[in-house]
């Protein structure tokens, strides 16, 4: 079993990958941008789930759906033990909590990429 099988199973309990999200992760852990269409179902979600999980850093994804953000977002934050692993960012945040989540961003992503 290859090391992107072996965090597959590690993480979610799964021993193969559905349809393409193989070929997508591999794509986003080679640095790559990806723009992912499945069926409702289809495992979006793990696309960039795993990869957030191997990966160091943070994640950003953008969504049009809240629920489904702050969804996913509690998802990523359960299987990692670093809570800093991802964040919401939407019309539902109170000022100070935007304003802590940009703080965050800040000073972990757009000031950490220029040093």
């Amino acid at each position: 079993m290859d090391n992107l099988k072996l965090s597959l199973k590690k993480h979610f309990g799964f021993n193969e990958f559905k349809n393409h999200q193989e070929s997508v992760i591999k794509n986003l852990l080679e640095g790559n941008d990806s723009f992912v269409i499945m069926p409702t179902g289809g495992g979006k979600s793990l696309c960039y789930q795993l990869p957030a999980l191997i990966m160091d850093g943070t994640a950003i994804v953008i969504s049009p759906l809240i629920a489904l953000m702050k969804n996913q977002v509690d998802l990523l934050r359960a299987s990692s033990t670093d809570h800093s692993i991802a964040h919401v960012l939407n019309s539902t945040l109170t000022s100070q909590q935007v304003l802590n989540v940009m703080i965050y961003l800040y000073h972990h992503i757009v000031r950490g990429a220029h040093v």
